[in-house]
């Protein structure tokens, strides 16, 4: 294990369109985070049952594969860790409500954006 490896903050990206969810996990873990992929809701529900006390952040698209969203996905680690940073992003406007601390991001967003948000996360 590479010294310093054991503090990096974990984020959970949370997307069903591979090449965004490809670039997300590019773009953070450049920014020393480690990262859990997951193109469900429910594959990201297991993530946080089985590590949730060592991820820092979640990014999730409103639209994912399965039965659950990403503002439900959002609502579920909110009320579990409360702390939690979480980032609820899509290409349509916001129709539902979020739970309280989350932020949404509008697609398209840009590289610099979605690394100051994470940064939030861990400070």
């Amino acid at each position: 294990m590479p010294m310093g490896y054991a503090h990096r903050s974990t984020a959970l990206v949370v997307e069903n369109d591979e090449a965004q969810r490809t670039l997300v996990s590019l773009l953070l873990e450049e920014s020393e985070m480690n990262v859990i992929e997951c193109e469900s809701a429910e594959a990201a529900v297991l993530v946080l049952e089985e590590s949730g006390d060592n991820v820092a952040m979640v990014f999730t698209d409103v639209e994912l594969a399965g039965m659950m969203d990403g503002i439900e996905l959002a609502y579920l680690a909110k009320q579990r860790y409360p702390d939690m940073h979480v980032i609820v992003t899509s290409g349509a406007p916001r129709v539902r409500r979020l739970p309280d601390g989350t932020l949404f991001m509008a697609k398209p967003w840009s590289p610099i954006d979605l690394l100051r948000a994470a940064q939030q996360s861990f400070h």
